[in-house]
């Protein structure tokens, strides 16, 4: 057998790497599905208070959610050498050469093999995290604005009711009460509330349609090129025909 031909072996993916990802990906489906249905709450004729229910449910996966991208945005940091973000972002000095290297070898059937994410999949990840990042952000505005949730929910309770800092007039008020509510505060925050949630809505379909992209992208490497991407992702192994460029 020739080195050309022999497969070998090597561990890439350390577990919070692969714990992350499959975590990610199950609270990215719920939130989208849970997203959908408040959405078109009206069209599926949920009720007031069924959209309320949907909300705080959307509201505690997206905690999850939070929770686990905040502790990927860390490791990226101090985890193992292919969790890092020099090694996963499209930042370093060689990028454009490495970028064009690997498009030629994909048009020539004989891509470069990479440890960790090839060139192109490094532009993908940078897009993804910047959605990610901006659906987190305006996800935790609005769970503050509709359900008066962490980490923002007290002070725009205190904006919407007028109670400034008297707490106590905070008191039993629950999503979706309108008695004590401060009309004037109220129609102010919701003005505040407004480009969150058009950012939110664009963010949503964005991500959509970039996750199916990133799908459809692996199970074409892994049809053409045999790469085992998903495995990987499993085992944190990948198995390798040549050295890889990283």
């Amino acid at each position: 057998m020739t080195n050309e031909n022999r497969l070998y072996e090597e561990k890439v993916w350390d577990r919070s790497i692969r714990v992350f990802h499959w975590v990610n990906v199950i609270c990215v489906l719920a939130l989208m599905i849970i997203g959908s249905a408040i959405l078109y709450a009206n069209s599926l004729g949920v009720s007031s208070e069924g959209k309320i229910t949907l909300k705080i449910m959307h509201a505690y996966v997206g905690y999850v959610f939070a929770f686990n991208l905040l502790w990927r945005l860390v490791w990226g940091f101090v985890g193992s050498s292919t969790a890092r973000w020099g090694a996963v972002m499209p930042f370093s000095k060689s990028f454009r050469s490495d970028l064009k290297t690997w498009l030629h070898g994909v048009r020539t059937g004989h891509p470069p093999e990479y440890r960790g994410h090839n060139p192109a999949a490094r532009l993908m990840l940078l897009f993804l995290y910047i959605l990610l990042v901006g659906q987190m952000a305006t996800g935790l505005v609005l769970a503050g604005t509709d359900l008066y949730f962490p980490p923002f929910g007290h002070e725009f309770a205190e904006w919407a009711t007028g109670a400034g800092e008297d707490h106590s007039q905070l008191v039993g008020l629950v999503p979706g009460a309108k008695e004590m509510l401060d009309p004037e505060g109220y129609a102010a925050m919701r003005e505040f509330r407004a480009p969150f949630i058009e950012i939110h809505k664009i963010f949503f379909w964005l991500l959509l349609v970039s996750a199916f992209l990133h799908v459809l992208a692996v199970v074409v490497e892994e049809v053409r090129f045999g790469s085992g991407l998903v495995s990987a992702m499993i085992s944190g192994k990948k198995v390798f025909r040549r050295h890889p460029q990283d």
